[in-house]
């Protein structure tokens, strides 16, 4: 079972920009940088990224889930919301509309401004697009918790806690999150997802169909249901997927999953596996898991 989000990793055209853009904009601090080594690209699949140049931040408040950004090509074709696979950071803040406005002049464009999600929710939340083309939710829990998340955050910007997965049928993401990762997944239901509906010219009142896979009172995968017309994430052979490329969760033990890997686990020397192992895997809607032991 997975039990934390350790890092969402970014494939961005260009690293100094987009570091820049999170140490600036979002109070993330570097804790690592480097070239990726010939046995972390081969440990990812993508040995097209060996010797490429990476930064990894960490949140101010000093959480230990981290945000990995790596040099890699622009890739055509791709576009945040446009295709199947990881959309969408969700990271906690403690003033969305405070950041909002700092964010006003940044290199993140605002495409959702800050709201409740839902008539009723005293979470309030805004969307940015960041200079990798990734998109970004900037969520504000408030201090006694959501209904699923309990972990306000520590610092003005904090970790991720919500990773966005956009698939073709959401009850095969269920399945799949909960028959082979052992999460709990609650049943589907239909919302209004405001930018998803913006990206593909969508009536304001279209419903999309989602679920939410549960890790822990602080984490959770958000399994999204995406147009007809969404297509795989264009990925050239041998590299990182563009844009949000992976996310990587903690698990108590690789032993305890029979999967098919993508990559077999393994004893991995940089930050943050710091001698532990990972392993890689691929979802249902292309997205590429990796798996880190906790011990």
């Amino acid at each position: 079972m997975l039990t934390a989000i350790i890092a969402v990793t970014l494939s961005a055209p260009d690293l100094d920009v987009a570091e820049r853009a999170y140490v600036k904009d979002l109070h993330y601090q570097v804790v690592d940088r480097g070239a990726v080594s010939a046995d972390l690209a081969n440990a990812w699949g993508a040995p097209l990224t060996q010797s490429r140049r990476y930064v990894l931040l960490q949140p101010e408040s000093g959480e230990p889930t981290y945000l990995r950004i790596v040099q890699s090509p622009a890739t055509p074709g791709f576009a945040a919301m446009k295709t199947l696979g990881w959309n969408s950071n969700e990271i906690l803040v403690q003033d969305v509309d405070a950041l909002a406005a700092k964010l006003t002049s940044s290199a993140f464009r605002i495409v959702g401004p800050p709201r409740p999600l839902g008539s009723s929710s005293t979470v309030r939340a805004m969307q940015v697009i960041g200079p990798a083309g990734e998109l970004n939710y900037l969520t504000c829990i408030p201090k006694e918790g959501g209904t699923f998340i309990k972990t306000p955050a520590k610092s003005f910007v904090d970790r991720s806690f919500i990773a966005v997965l956009g698939g073709a049928s959401v009850e095969a993401l269920r399945s799949f999150y909960q028959d082979q990762l052992g999460l709990k997944v609650t049943p589907a239901y239909t919302t209004t997802v405001n930018v998803l509906q913006q990206a593909w010219n969508l009536p304001e009142d279209s419903l999309t169909h989602m679920a939410l896979a549960l890790i822990s009172p602080g984490f959770l995968v958000e399994l999204d249901q995406y147009p007809a017309a969404a297509q795989p994430r264009p990925v050239r052979s041998g590299d990182l997927p563009p844009g949000m490329a992976m996310v990587s969760f903690t698990v108590d033990s690789l032993d305890a999953f029979k999967l098919p890997w993508r990559v077999a686990p393994a004893k991995r020397r940089e930050a943050p596996y710091n001698g532990r192992r990972s392993a890689m895997l691929q979802g249902p809607a292309g997205e590429w898991i990796e798996l880190v032991e906790s011990k």
